[in-house]
């Protein structure tokens, strides 16, 4: 089970806010009366800090309040404008390398409740050739990056390495054959650049066997999803569909690329697994 940064943070931001709640309900008309009993001189002679534990408010209450600010710009940021994550895995590659900061916007597909990732304000719909994250349909609380490959009611076909959406073939170009590639394991690759809806973008096949072929129904409600390095991803040809209900929004952006950070465990626990 992977850490779930996304309710950590929650869970932090309900308890600061309750504190700072109760604060303003107990404390803070008590210090404002001790202040206003004071002279002028002296009161201005009294620092931020010091007036915060004036009418002996506790000194736990002042400390865990005093984050509340903080972790509720950065909470409604995350879950309402964009969220940062890692890449430390090769299934996107070469469109997205290992050790990529990318930002994901989260209002593309609807603002939704944080944790619960329920739709409140509808906006535009996920588009066939997105890059997506996800939540890990086997394990929510690992999130997932992808593109998307087929939407609702879509027929997708995956045989000798070539894709067909609704019985038409996608196109793909081949650019060159790299006897290296990015992957960990440097095998060699074909480099091509593939047209999905009028979105270009470039995939890798490797020469080994295809390891998963078949053909899928998208239920409704339900997307399809595949990594640009089409040999060495888990995607929905392992483990199926994405349900709705678990997309984050769309990748966008990649504001860094920093290999190191890929042996840090906090940050790869709360980057993309896949």
């Amino acid at each position: 089970m992977g850490f779930d940064f996304e309710l950590i943070l929650a869970i932090a931001f309900l308890v600061t806010g309750v504190f700072w709640v109760y604060d303003r309900i107990v404390y803070f008309p008590k210090r404002k009366a001790v202040l206003a009993n004071m002279a002028p001189e002296t009161r201005s002679a009294i620092n931020k800090d010091a007036q915060q534990r004036l009418a002996e408010t506790p000194k736990f209450v002042v400390e865990v309040k005093s984050y509340f600010i903080i972790i509720a710009v950065i909470f409604g940021l995350r879950s309402f404008v964009v969220e940062p994550f890692q890449i430390p895995s090769g299934s996107m590659l070469p469109t997205l390398k290992i050790g990529d900061f990318i930002l994901v916007n989260k209002f593309d597909y609807g603002l939704r409740l944080p944790v619960l990732n329920t739709t409140i304000i509808p906006t535009t719909q996920p588009e066939r050739g997105d890059v997506v994250v996800f939540k890990y349909p086997r394990d929510p609380s690992i999130n997932y990056i992808k593109r998307l490959v087929g939407l609702p009611r879509d027929k997708i076909s995956y045989r000798d390495k070539v894709l067909t959406v609704n019985g038409q073939q996608v196109s793909k170009e081949l650019l060159a054959k790299l006897p290296v590639s990015l992957n960990p394991s440097q095998e060699p690759v074909e480099l091509f650049k593939e047209n999905l809806s009028g979105v270009q973008h470039n995939i890798y096949n490797s020469f080994r066997f295809t390891p998963h072929e078949g053909d899928w129904v998208v239920p409704e409600g339900h997307y399809f999803v595949m990594g640009d390095n089409r040999d060495n991803s888990s995607d929905s040809r392992f483990w199926s569909f994405v349900p709705d209900e678990n997309m984050k929004g769309r990748a966008f952006y990649v504001w860094l690329h920093w290999d190191d950070f890929f042996s840090i465990p906090s940050i790869k626990n709360n980057g993309l697994i896949e």
